[in-house]
This record gives structure tokens, C-alpha cells and sequence, in this order.
């Protein structure tokens, strides 16, 4: 087994139903942040941080997905033949970015589901996994930090963040063992809990969208049982899988945007264009013109 995280994958089978009717028939991964499709952003860290294959888990209506990754012939051609060589030039740089492979899950059966599904592709190495929805601005890349920890414990690494302790019920949470020292911000995780009761959460570090995984995580997935809702949960598998080996969690440096929701879609609109060179200072004089405070970058 190679111990280079050299494989990224991304479950993007979703019916992105928060997003209706936008996404009745655009996956919800492709919702533009300025100009630039949500998931690109994860595509490009992945890349960023090293990995050189990425794996999409998709469904049912989301070609597009494909298609923006593919290479686009008649539009490349329209653009050489009018001179626009920056736009052939960033959209060549979409289709070459990396190694791209597609595996299709029937049924949207849950996140641990979605990677089981990944068995094949995967093979017998570590691997990453990235939730598009978490967009985050990092230096270095978030997932960068995670292969960091992950060379030197040699083991599964979840990206937590600390979360007020009224949204833990949203999030998987951890319990770190804090009679181990990691070094900042590194945990060694003692249990794991999906959305629990505020009153029941062991802390306020949430699982956040990025891990390390090792191939034992499939064996410990495919003995996991479905929750009430059907479905079969990453957190759950992780939960089975710590029941033989030691996983890790690192606190991750950065800001990160929740784009699975309305308002933090919006909220990461407004911060990724604040950052453009190109509009900032434009979209900054407007947003001041509303009478509203501007947000800070």
C-alpha cells in the first residue's frame, strides 16, 4: 500500500434539494461562486494539495459535472478563432487540472454510502475525501494540512472546526482525547457522534468537509448499519472503524463557507468577490451604497 494520498474523491449525487428550483435541473455542485462552479473550488485544492485523480461520485442529471471537466472542442475552437486567449486559457486549465474517473450511485443512500461505492476505484491506498459544500480559503490548502498531519501520524484524519454549541446537532462531532498531545490544533479522537443533542455533545469540535481515509474505512462501511433514515453515514463507519485503529482530527486553519445552505452561499458570493482584483473594489463602492456595514474580507 503507497502511503501518498494521491486519490481525491468527491460525492456529488445529491438532489441539492435546499437549492429548488435552481437545481431541478443544474447540480447543486455547479452553482457558480462569482464565476467559478462550487465544486472547482474543492478540484483546485485537491490538485493544490497534491492529488493527482479525483474521483466523482454522481447520479441521476448531473452531467454537467462531467461536461465541465471534459475538454469542449467548439468552444475552445470559437475562442482561439476570436483571440480571447485568457478565457481559452482558463478553460483549457478546467479540462487538464487532473485525472478525472465517474462512478455512479444509484441511490442517494447516504455519505458513507457514496464512498463505499468508491471501493474499486480507490483500490488499496489512503485517500481523501472532499465535500464540495464546504468551500474554504486556506494557505495552505485545507486539505493540504490534513496530508500533512496524515504523513506524520499515519492514519485516518478528520478536518474539524470549532462550532457554536447550539449548531453541534447539525454537524458529526468528536470527542478528542486530551491526555494526548498531538501538537496545536491535532486530536486524538476517543469516540464520534453524529448530530447529537446539544445537551449530549462531547465538544464543540465539528466534522467538517475533508478527510483523510484509509482503505480499512470500506470493510468497517459495509458493516454499518443504515440509520432510521435509510441511509448509511460516514461518521457511523468511522465510529465502527476506531473500534481498530486510532483516528486523528486536525483543526483546520482557514475560513471556510458552508454553500450547502442559502445564506452561506451568499456569504461566499460576497467574500470570493471582495477578493476578485478585478470587481472588488466595484462591488465593495456598491454594497456601501445599500447603507449596509461592508463585510470585511
Amino acid at each position: 500500500m503507497t502511503n501518498r494520498v494521491r486519490k481525491a474523491v468527491f460525492p456529488a449525487a445529491g438532489l441539492g434539494t435546499r437549492f429548488l428550483p435552481a437545481t431541478k435541473a443544474q447540480p447543486k455542485e455547479m452553482l457558480p461562486l462569482v464565476d467559478k462552479p462550487i465544486i472547482q473550488y474543492g478540484v483546485e485544492e485537491a490538485v493544490a494539495s497534491g492529488a493527482s485523480n479525483i474521483i466523482l461520485v454522481t447520479g441521476r442529471g448531473k452531467n454537467a459535472i462531467e461536461d465541465h471537466f471534459d475538454v469542449s472542442v467548439e468552444l475552445e475552437s470559437y475562442l482561439e478563432a476570436r483571440g480571447k486567449k485568457d478565457l481559452l486559457d482558463e478553460v483549457r486549465k478546467i479540462s487538464n487540472l487532473i485525472n478525472f474517473a465517474y462512478v455512479r450511485q444509484g441511490e442517494p443512500l447516504g455519505l458513507g454510502h457514496a464512498v463505499l461505492v468508491t471501493r474499486d476505484l480507490v483500490g488499496d491506498e489512503p485517500f481523501a475525501v472532499i465535500l464540495a459544500d464546504d468551500v474554504i480559503d486556506a494557505d495552505p490548502p485545507a486539505l493540504k494540512q490534513l496530508i500533512d498531519v496524515y504523513e506524520r501520524v499515519q492514519g485516518p484524519v478528520l478536518a474539524v472546526e470549532r462550532v457554536p454549541i447550539e449548531d453541534v446537532s447539525s454537524y458529526g462531532v468528536i470527542a478528542p482525547d486530551l491526555s494526548v498531545d498531538l501538537g496545536e490544533g491535532v486530536y486524538l479522537v476517543k469516540d464520534l457522534v453524529e448530530k447529537p443533542p446539544r445537551s449530549e455533545a462531547p465538544s464543540d469540535l465539528a466534522i467538517i468537509g475533508r478527510y483523510i481515509l484509509t482503505p480499512d474505512i470500506f470493510p468497517a462501511l459495509a458493516a454499518t448499519k443504515s440509520d432510521r433514515t435509510g441511509e448509511i453515514q460516514l461518521t457511523n463507519g468511522l465510529r465502527e472503524l476506531l473500534k481498530t485503529r486510532p483516528i486523528y482530527a486536525c483543526e483546520v486553519k482557514g475560513v471556510r463557507h458552508d454553500t450547502g445552505n442559502k445564506l452561506g452561499f451568499l456569504k461566499a458570493v460576497v467574500y470570493f468577490a471582495l477578493r476578485r482584483p478585478d470587481i472588488a473594489e466595484k462591488f465593495s463602492a456598491y454594497l456601501a451604497s445599500l447603507g449596509l456595514p461592508t463585510p470585511t474580507r
